[in-house]
């Protein structure tokens, strides 16, 4: 599944969706990269 997450203050990285941790942040996969972060939310 495609998620995106904010890494930073004003970044955000969108991958596969690798894991979701304990504390609620996910870690996606972009390339040969995983990146760790809160999940964007998602607006209707």
């Amino acid at each position: 599944m495609l998620r995106t997450i904010t890494v930073g203050t004003h970044v955000q990285v969108q991958g596969i969706l690798v894991k979701t941790l304990a504390n609620g942040r996910l870690v996606v996969s972009v390339g040969d990269r995983e990146f760790e972060g809160a999940p964007v939310t998602r607006l209707n």
